[in-house]
């Protein structure tokens, strides 16, 4: 059996919030009733199944939603940033006391991950000899299951792209990612972004025995990905010059004077769904916490003081003239100037008709699928990306022989994230919905799940700041 996730998005706290510590434990409980439902074969008999693998599709430890990259190091003239030097000792150590803040923070998270691979969490019932699952006995319940093997597998994304970098330096920082989350990777190898790496084997192998082609996906977002996974990207910019530095901004110039709730929420901005209804979220944000309009123009001022930096920041003008997709960029370019008004409403209705026409459009990634080797060959029968945040299933195509269908399809693991997304009544009020959400996908071999080939599941959890109402009222 083979499940998959992606996107959880931990952090070292300096940034947003990210997933509950719960959601593992339901994780961890849906894996148990998993492995039981595998465990039943074709013909209806019982047969426990002796392995379990668990991979990782990216985003997982994000070691860009940091606000130790705003931080001047000792020695060093100016900050660093993800497109500096990867070799050198410098760049090496900010993605060590990262990794290590992010393993320290969510210590609890990767002492339950690894749990599963240590205890006997994953077991399912021993079979009686008619293949049936033995539950009566007198014996202690422990006797009575059998352990299965779980190997978790990680591969990278665009915010965990750093764990892919080859250089020795690099290879203490992912020991102790496999020695915290129990991971099956060589850390003296990179972890992979592709599966046709060289590295990645037995992931390979793994996903083709299940009939499964998996990447991350970061590759078809054209802000996300510069033709080799060893670069940073214009996201990241956008994330740490635009994103992280905005909330720290605030903090500092306006800490004292801003409403507590208001300054919480600023962190939250980058779990904004889409990253363009940013400017409207925090002008909603203002209107509703913050009654002092001169505060609101502060805080308007700090917004444009970055979006001028951003705009002349050297690595993103190069990215401007050179970008391969300059119909993105333009539109970049249009969205950053109109949220220079982000407190007009004007601007704000502006924004959320963009977002209705264009943002809520380019979510699925499933032609993309459609364009992979392994759909044209019919080698996999689902193709499986990350990266949108935003699960789907999508039916590619089907083929028939008697009464034999042939399906594949196109699945996307979602995320484990907080999302706060656009109301879709009257979107100029600026109202944000907010969520939790959880999504994995399983996929079986052979007679396993009683000969079915896959299953996915996609939750969503309220905030605990949402007002409950009394229906009955």
């Amino acid at each position: 059996m083979l499940v998959i996730i992606s996107d959880i998005h931990l952090t070292d706290g300096t940034s947003g919030e990210t997933v509950h510590q719960g959601t593992l434990r339901v994780f961890r409980e849906r894996l148990r009733g998993l492995a039981y439902a595998a465990s039943w074969r074709a013909g209806g008999k019982y047969r426990p199944i002796e392995r379990l693998d668990v991979v990782l599709l990216g985003d997982i430890l994000d070691v860009l939603r940091s606000s130790r990259w705003l931080e001047n190091q000792p020695g060093i003239p100016s900050r660093l940033r993800p497109w500096d030097d990867p070799k050198s000792p410098e760049f090496a150590g900010k993605i060590r006391a990262i990794t290590d803040a992010i393993l320290e923070k969510n210590a609890v998270f990767f002492a339950m991950l690894r749990e599963l691979r240590d205890t006997a969490i994953a077991s399912v019932p021993l079979a009686t000899e008619d293949s049936r699952p033995l539950v009566a006995s007198t014996e202690p319940p422990i006797s009575r299951r059998v352990q299965v093997q779980v190997h978790i597998h990680y591969m990278v994304g665009n915010h965990d792209w750093p764990f892919h970098l080859q250089y020795p330096a690099y290879h203490s920082i992912r020991n102790s990612i496999v020695e915290a989350l129990g991971l099956e990777n060589d850390p003296h190898a990179p972890f992979p972004h592709d599966p046709s790496e060289l590295g990645a084997e037995q992931i390979r192998q793994i996903l083709t025995d299940h009939r499964v082609f998996a990447r991350h996906g970061d590759i078809y977002y054209p802000f996300n990905f510069e033709g080799h996974r060893d670069r940073a990207s214009l996201g990241d910019a956008i994330v740490i010059d635009l994103v992280t530095s905005f909330a720290a901004e605030v903090k500092t110039r306006l800490g004292n004077a801003l409403p507590a709730e208001c300054l919480l929420s600023m962190r939250e901005i980058d779990n904004v769904r889409p990253l363009l209804m940013i400017p409207v979220w925090v002008g909603g944000l203002l209107r509703r916490t913050c009654p002092d309009p001169q505060l609101h123009r502060k805080v308007q001022e700090i917004w444009n003081d970055l979006v001028e930096r951003f705009m002349h920041n050297p690595f993103v003008r190069e990215h401007f003239k050179k970008s391969r997709f300059p119909i993105e960029i333009e539109k970049l370019k249009w969205a950053l100037r109109l949220s220079k008004r982000l407190l007009s409403p004007e601007s704000s209705r502006l924004i959320c008709w963009a977002g209705q026409k264009v943002g809520r459009q380019k979510r699925s990634y499933s032609n993309y699928a459609l364009q992979e080797e392994q759909f044209k060959n019919k080698t996999s029968k689902f193709i499986v990306y990350g990266h949108t945040h935003h699960h789907e299933m999508m039916p590619l195509d089907a083929s028939y022989s008697g009464d034999y269908a042939s399906q594949q399809i196109y699945l996307n693991s979602g995320t484990w994230r907080p999302v706060h997304e656009l109301t879709q009544f009257q979107p100029s009020r600026e109202a944000f919905a907010s969520y939790h959400s959880m999504t994995y996908l399983a996929f079986f071999k052979d007679d396993e799940r009683g000969g079915r080939t896959f299953e996915c599941w996609s939750g969503s959890l309220s905030s605990y700041k949402c007002a409950s109402h009394n229906s009955a009222k």
